[in-house]
This record gives structure tokens, sequence and C-alpha cells, in this order.
């Protein structure tokens, strides 16, 4: 981790993605077909592909995510992701008790939340089946770890592959998230760890939504000839 004295500012996802690979590549030595590096969707997967193009390996995807609060969607209350047909939840109890949260509530936004996670995946990667992980090093990457909920919620579902080892990579993160990560067992790549924190877009300068098709077309760039 680098506690930056002040505060990085990226151009945008690309940019950002260009300072990260140069820190992954200096710090990961596996390349090609050793290591998988995984984006986080959408914005996480434009920042991924020049690590992958650093690692000289193709990208594919990891799908968490986020579960909403009642009546509040962008409030995190948890995170889900998927391996094969095994869901892995990760809740925020905090949050949870303080909104009274029912468990009927949380059942239906993991089921709605596990729908997007299966058309997302069938829309990124049409055919394609997700790249085996077992004994690689993986590389997580997404543009910015706020939570850290869905990334958390990735990993568990990444070892059920059983790789070498779990890379975490963004460009921003705060130290208290990186803590819950690297707690887990991973290894953490971040570029600055700024305080207070708040939104992931403060640090950019341009972050505009990214739209599938933009992860269709990084995505299909990436895939070896």
């Amino acid at each position: 981790m680098l506690a930056g004295a002040r505060r990085l500012m990226f151009r945008d996802r690309d940019e950002a993605g260009r300072r990260l690979a140069q820190r992954v590549a200096g710090s990961v030595v596996e390349r090609g077909a050793e290591v998988v590096v995984l984006g986080v969707p959408r914005g996480g997967v434009l920042v991924a592909a020049p690590v992958a193009a650093a690692l000289e390996t193709v990208l594919d995807v990891i799908v968490p995510r986020k579960l909403g609060a009642p009546g509040n969607p962008e409030l995190a209350i948890g995170a889900l992701a998927v391996a094969g047909e095994q869901e892995f939840l990760v809740l925020d109890p905090r949050t949870t008790a303080w909104l009274e949260v029912s468990e009927d509530y949380i059942e239906a936004e993991r089921a709605r939340q596990r729908a997007e996670i299966g058309r997302r995946e069938a829309a990124y990667r049409g055919s394609r089946p997700p790249l085996a992980l077992s004994g690689r090093v993986v590389v997580l990457v997404d543009d910015g770890i706020a939570t850290g909920m869905t990334i958390r919620a990735a990993v568990a579902a990444v070892r059920r592959s059983a790789p070498k080892e779990v890379v975490v990579a963004a460009p921003v993160a705060p130290l208290g998230s990186l803590r819950e990560i690297e707690a887990a067992g991973c290894r953490t790549l971040v570029l600055d760890t700024p305080w207070p924190f708040g939104a992931v877009g403060r640090f950019y300068v341009s972050f505009d939504s990214v739209e599938d098709e933009q992860v269709m077309r990084v995505l299909a760039a990436s895939q070896a000839p």
C-alpha cells in the first residue's frame, strides 16, 4: 500500500489504468498464463485493460454487485458475487441493524442482484467460458475501492477456484477497507490511500458512466488472437 501525503488525481480511467499497470507489473512477477486479470465492471474493466497488457495476459471479468439499502440503492448494505452456482454474500451488519433491514428485503435484493450478475456475465462473455483460475495468480482490478464490500465478495468467489494468490489492485482506496481485504489473505496494490475518502469519483477529473458496450469492446480487444 502507498499512503500518499497528498491526494492523487487521475484524468480518467485510462490514465489511472496506465499508472496502476506500472505498479502491478513491478510487484507481480508472474506473466502470461501464470496470471489472470479480472476487471470489476463496469469502470474497473477499463482500468484493468492496461494491467492485463503489462502482465502479458488476457482480461476477464468478475461481476460482484452491491446490495442497495431500502429506498436508497446507492447506500450499500452488502455485496454479492457468484462462482459457478455458488453465491458469496457479504453484509454490513452495522448498516443493516441501523436501518432495520428485514431478512425478506435482503433476500429480494439478493435475488435481484443475482439476476443482474447473470445478465452481465452473459452480455460480457457471450459464449466464452470464464478463465481457469486454479493455481494462477489472480489480480482483481477496480477503478477505486470505497467500502470494499464488492471486492471482498469477489475475493470469496475467486478463492473457490483455488488460485495461487489473490491480488487486489485499484488506483485509490481507504486504508480501513484495505485492511479488511488484507485480513482475508490478499495482497493489495493501491496508488493512493487518501483521507477523508468519500466517493471514488472525487479522485478523477473525468468519471463518466461506462456502458456495457464499452466493457464488451475492451474485453474483445484483450482476447488472444
